[in-house]
């Protein structure tokens, strides 16, 4: 162990998870870190509280299951009431109630018992249990669809193994079978086809595992859409110093087992890339030595960028884990062999985490595991597609939770900044993978909406939405925050002044879990956004609503109010 590298120590389970040296450095975060603007660029207050009533409940994982257990028994009548047909049945994804009493339930759909790709929707009712708005992923109407094929399933999964190798993609295999499907999304004249839905498995042509979903037509054969479901993301690592972590004992032994965080788990692949990993354990309480030739020292990260997730979605948010169910995921860490990434996999409900070129710098930062972890929260929420505008907008999800994560952690070796990857210099010349003030300094990334924008990678599609909470956060101009200089434009010229991130952050977290979905688009966004500032800041006329609405006029999504 280095004498002269702070040693992340355990600490028990008992105890929350909040950075040492907080308390010792907190005036001059406070002094750094003062929220540019109070008021929006006309001018007005922006000191408005939020809406009690429209921040969610802090429900324990039997109060949600019980009110799932109530949507699932009344989804019938819910159906009649929206007027769906007899083929028609809705199923229960996710359910987020307010504490004025208002309850957003989140729909997937079925037709004769077929899944219904973009037939998703979100239901608000009112204590009563009257309907108060619907949010729906497409509103075509789901009548006559013919769910005969004409093309042979083993036609449509040699497309799809045919699209991954065209991806580069190794170890190709059928994952998942074509199975039918009704899809929804930018059908031709909006209406209904029947398709095919085909998951191939393997390795990416990095090495990150492949989910690569293709969608078939079932009647002429034509690819409709693929995306990745394995979300990839980047960040830093060994520069938290030393921080407590919550473990397990059993006996003389000590497992990385957060009992106080829904049994969150790290295990270490040890350049391994499949399977769960060895859990680490150990004889005491005390992990790696800040170096990434230890290997425990990886794993220490991961675990306590995993646990300031989680406390900042349930201290802030109110959401009790990923999916609100009080269920933790795992983090797996040492992947492969110089491997420059990490990412989210639903199956294994997990995180994962390359040890960067070299095995030298693994990616297990702060801001890596909340844009991981991230992935997970909008999977089991909005869900955006992986793919063009949805898939941008996913992706920024994760940036802008991630930027929120780490201002709120107020960890003063890794201080909250609107950069992306800033530490682990991937690029080799010292910059940040993303920047979220101006997202073209990277050189791909887009600053501002266009009609191409849905043609665009995700991982830069994504700057759109990452400028504009930038925006709405700190306002356009040059200024420093946390010791960081920032210079952001605005598509029409005009100045935009930021409400704050914890503003910022409460609307984006209201759009995703109750307006967003599979294929909300950066209209969309915009509509839900300024419908979440609406409900929580006072109506339409609030200085918050008016913010939301110049931010996205700055990057080209709608005119200024």
């Amino acid at each position: 162990m280095s004498s002269n590298t702070p040693t992340p120590r355990r600490r028990s389970a008992r105890r929350r998870a909040t950075a040492i040296g907080t308390f010792t450095a907190v005036a001059a975060l406070l002094g750094m870190a003062v929220q540019a603007g109070t008021a929006t660029a006309d001018g007005t207050s922006a000191g408005t509280k939020a809406d009690t009533g429209s921040l969610p409940m802090k429900l324990s994982p039997s109060q949600r299951a019980e009110l799932i257990r109530e949507a699932d028994t009344g989804k019938a009548a819910t159906a009649e009431a929206l007027g769906l047909g007899a083929k028609e049945k809705l199923v229960v994804r996710d359910v987020i109630k307010d504490r004025d009493g208002t309850t957003h339930t989140r729909y997937e759909r079925t037709y004769a018992g077929l899944p219904v790709l973009g037939g998703d929707m979100v239901v608000a009712t009112d204590k009563a249990g009257k309907v108060k708005d619907v949010n729906r992923a497409s509103k075509a109407s789901l009548t006559g669809v013919d769910t005969g094929a004409d093309v042979k399933p083993a036609a449509a999964e040699k497309q799809a193994l045919g699209a991954a190798k065209a991806e580069k993609s190794t170890k190709t295999k059928a994952s998942q079978a074509p199975r039918k499907v009704v899809w929804l999304v930018d059908t031709k004249g909006g209406a209904p086809v029947l398709a095919y839905e085909t998951v191939v498995g393997g390795l990416q042509k990095d090495g990150t595992p492949n989910e690569l979903h293709v969608v078939t037509d079932a009647a002429t054969g034509k690819k409709l859409r693929q995306w990745q479901a394995v979300h990839n993301g980047t960040g830093n690592t060994m520069y938290s110093g030393q921080v407590p972590l919550g473990t397990a004992q059993s006996g003389s032994q000590y497992t990385l087992t957060d009992t106080q965080r829904g049994n969150h788990r790290t295990y270490n692949l040890n350049r391994g890339t499949s399977g769960t990993g060895t859990l680490f354990s150990g004889p005491d309480d005390v992990w790696g030595n800040g170096q990434p030739s230890n290997m425990e020292t990886a794993g220490a990260d991961a675990h306590y960028g995993a646990a300031l997730t989680w406390d900042y979605y349930k201290g802030v948010h109110g959401r009790n884990g990923i999916r609100g169910d009080g269920v933790g995921a795992s983090s797996r860490v040492h992947y492969g062999n110089n491997y420059s990434n990490a990412f989210w996999q639903n199956g294994c409900f997990c995180m994962t985490y390359g040890d960067g070129a070299g095995n030298a710098k693994p990616l297990t930062s702060i801001d890596v595991a909340a844009h991981e972890m991230t992935h997970g929260v909008t999977s089991a929420t909005g869900n955006m597609q992986y793919s063009r505008e949805p898939g941008g907008l996913n992706e920024a999800t994760s940036d802008i939770f991630a930027a929120a994560v780490e201002f709120n952690a107020k960890n003063p070796s890794d201080v909250g900044d609107y950069l992306v990857g800033e530490k682990i210099d991937i690029r080799g010349n010292g910059t940040p993978l993303r920047y979220m003030d101006k997202p073209s300094k990277d050189g791909r990334s887009l600053d501002n909406w266009s009609s191409s924008a849905g043609n665009v990678d995700v991982h830069y599609s994504s700057g759109i939405a990452n400028h504009f909470f930038y925006l709405l956060s700190e306002g356009s101009g040059k200024k420093v925050v946390n010791g960081v200089s920032y210079d952001s434009p605005t598509y029409d010229n005009k100045p935009v002044t930021g409400i704050g991130i914890e503003k910022a952050a409460k609307i984006w977290f209201r759009a995703l879990t109750t307006k967003f979905n599979t294929t909300t688009n950066y209209a969309a966004a915009r509509t839900g956004t300024l419908a979440a500032a609406s409900e929580l800041y006072g109506g339409t006329s609030s200085a918050e609503y008016k913010a939301v609405a110049n931010a996205w006029a700055a990057v080209n999504v709608g005119a200024r109010p």
